[in-house]
């Protein structure tokens, strides 16, 4: 995703109020659990990730989330929780989102090759902490694309990808988004959305903010997020792990976006990139998304070589399966565990 939207000012003051200064996270009882909230230095600065699980023996499962900026950790109890039972979750808040949006952050380190660096350091981290060989990695939108690129260039790593709602081709994306947005404005928009449309303008999409106006409008018709944010300020309400500045931080975070990583972000081509993979890779595709519309997931999909691969079409899910079908999303990841467990422990 190479973009994110604000929660109107209103939600945000509620937020700010309702919050307070809580801050921490609460343990899961049961001998041999882990849960941890940590700052670990990667990449030259402190980023924070929250570790959980019901049993550390359990594989780790890394999961990257999207923006860049749009950390998943104010969300993680509302829809991954039960993954805890199956794994050691790790959320890792990003460079410049959530927790580690820190005061002074320089923007400019917001590249990929830093971006790549660091997942490959935590990725160490994780491993010798838990005294592991390979960990499971998942990506979601950006954290997709970062997240093949580090099973790419670092297989060793990792017993499986797991990729939701995979980014391929940008500008592809958009023609094919845009098409789809104009059928939907056509058939049911108002004479403001059809103006709106008109004053976009067609397709490629070159500057960051007009980027910005075709996706707000894609989730507007169901193309993106499958759910409101009124529905996850609600939910991010639920973070222990989150205080009140950090929520300022997430905010400031996911409304900057790609912004700084928009020529890196809007050229992106993995026909053209990485052809072959050396880990078992899973892609997870709703039919109804048009942020990384689904046909072009299909088709990286038959193009990708790997050792295995699998294609997971969730019909009624737009770019966030784990949102739109949590139950079965979670069903989903617990089998890959089960397809590469072996792999996975030795």
């Amino acid at each position: 995703m190479r973009y994110n939207t604000g929660i109107p000012y209103l939600l945000m003051f509620l937020l700010l109020v309702s919050i307070g200064c809580r801050e921490g996270t609460e343990a899961i009882n049961r001998n041999g659990s882990v849960t941890d909230l940590l700052a670990i230095e990667i990449g030259g600065m402190k980023q924070w990730v929250l570790i959980q699980g019901r049993d550390a023996h359990n594989p780790i499962l890394l999961w990257l989330h999207g923006g860049p900026g749009s950390a998943q950790m104010p969300i993680h109890h509302a829809y991954t929780e039960e993954l805890e039972k199956e794994f050691v979750v790790v959320h890792w808040d990003q460079r410049g989102a959530g927790k580690s949006n820190h005061s002074g952050f320089k923007e400019e380190t917001m590249t990929l090759d830093q971006f790549i660096s660091d997942g490959h350091e935590l990725s160490g981290y994780l491993k010798k902490r838990f005294k592991r060989d390979q960990i499971y990695l998942l990506g979601h939108s950006w954290g997709s694309f970062l997240g093949i690129k580090l099973a790419s260039q670092y297989p060793e790593d990792y017993a499986a990808f797991i990729s939701i709602s995979q980014v391929v081709h940008s500008r592809r994306a958009d023609e094919i988004s845009y098409n789809w947005l104009r059928e939907q404005v056509e058939a049911a928009g108002t004479g403001a959305d059809k103006t709106a449309l008109k004053e976009l303008g067609n397709p490629p999409f070159l500057e960051h903010d007009r980027y910005v106006r075709f996706a707000k409008m894609k989730d507007e018709f169901g193309g993106g997020m499958d759910a409101g944010f009124t529905r996850l300020f609600w939910e991010a309400l639920g973070a222990r792990e989150y205080s009140l500045p950090d929520y300022i931080r997430w905010l400031k975070g996911a409304n900057r976006g790609s912004g700084p990583m928009w020529q890196e972000t809007n050229n992106i081509d993995l026909f053209s990139e990485i052809d072959s993979i050396k880990v078992p890779v899973y892609f997870f595709t709703g039919v109804k998304d048009y942020n990384t519309p689904h046909i072009l997931v299909k088709e990286y999909f038959k193009f990708l070589a790997a050792p295995e691969k699998y294609l997971v079409i969730f019909k009624s899910s737009a770019h966030t399966p784990f949102i739109a079908e949590t139950e079965r999303f979670n069903r989903e990841i617990v089998r890959v565990k089960h397809q590469t467990k072996k792999k996975a422990e030795l």
